[in-house]
């Protein structure tokens, strides 16, 4: 209890670290460019990476960062990562399950879901918990802003939503920061309680050890100052703490990619739709001109 303790105060602090990154100055080590299979005019969502991507929110993530503008419905509707075009066997015929109201997948992880949702006034005038339907939006840790940030020391976790849309580099930059921790370099000092990551906005200068240090204060001659800052948590990530049944790889980089490409499809979940319309769109247009430039030179071709 205490470790699942620890691992969520430390991922309420990492996506905290997100939020603030771009405030901070000082410079930081370019973002990794991982291959996303959503990247690309014709790119779409691993389906398989949706789901592990959702294991590792729910696992861990979802215990200091809420998802308000999901609902369970929408992981089963069509380009979600538990849509069914047919229902598995054993569910009578007379189910729907491309319907994601009717989805069972969908409605397993709804009234599973370790948190329950509040709803009221009962008959006395009194709100209560009950568990989750797959119209209910996925619950948030915190009842409100307040508690929230009495739980954290004051910062406030961001919700998740839209996190890979709202920071620069969008899904390498969540990658890069989740997978990127290191050990810290020998020129500078790291306080108890600091980690140093190289994909976090820093100014490390004020950090260097007094041997690195002119007589001003500044760093002497030849002596660069790293990348990157210094972040009041713990790793998020560590190999192996979430067991993947699919034979994925069970490592730092796997679940960070995962939870980021799960985390791009939350803020665009009708990503695959809008590429697809647009496709078709282009083809369209591309057809049409075609067939205005024939009309034109078969009228004008007379009048010469």
């Amino acid at each position: 209890m205490k470790h699942a303790r620890l691992i969520a105060l430390s991922v309420c602090t990492s996506f905290a670290a997100i939020g603030a990154a771009d405030a901070a100055g000082g410079e930081a080590k370019d973002v990794k460019h991982h291959h996303w299979h959503f990247a690309g005019p014709l790119g779409t969502f691993d389906n398989d990476a949706l789901q592990r991507g959702f294991q590792v929110y729910e696992t861990v993530c979802s215990s200091c960062h809420g998802v308000e503008l999901l609902s369970f419905r929408n992981l089963g509707q069509k380009g979600g990562p538990f849509h069914l075009d047919g229902c598995p066997a054993g569910i009578p015929d007379s189910v729907d399950c491309s319907n994601p109201n009717e989805n069972p997948v969908v409605k397993a992880i709804a009234a599973n879901y370790k948190f329950q949702v509040t709803d009221g006034p009962d008959e006395y005038g009194e709100m209560f918990q009950r568990a989750a339907l797959p119209s209910d939006r996925i619950p948030s840790p915190y009842p409100n802003e307040q508690i929230a940030r009495l739980a954290n020391n004051n910062a406030l976790p961001p919700d998740l939503s839209l996190i890979t849309k709202a920071r620069h580099h969008g899904p390498d930059y969540v990658y890069s920061l989740l997978a990127g921790y290191e050990d810290a370099p020998s020129t500078i000092e790291v306080s108890p309680g600091l980690n140093y990551n190289p994909y976090f906005h820093g100014d490390l200068s004020q950090n260097l050890k007094p041997e690195y240090l002119d007589e001003h204060g500044h760093a002497r001659e030849g002596v660069d100052v790293p990348l990157g800052g210094l972040l009041a948590m713990a790793p998020p990530l560590s190999d192996g703490m979430i067991e993947y049944t699919d034979g994925s790889p069970q490592t730092v980089e796997q679940y960070a990619a995962d939870v980021t490409e799960f985390l791009m499809w939350a803020a665009e979940p009708k990503m695959e739709a809008r590429k697809s319309l647009g496709f078709v769109t282009l083809v369209y247009l591309f057809i049409l001109a075609g067939l205005l430039y024939w009309s034109y030179r078969k009228i004008w071709s007379d009048a010469h």
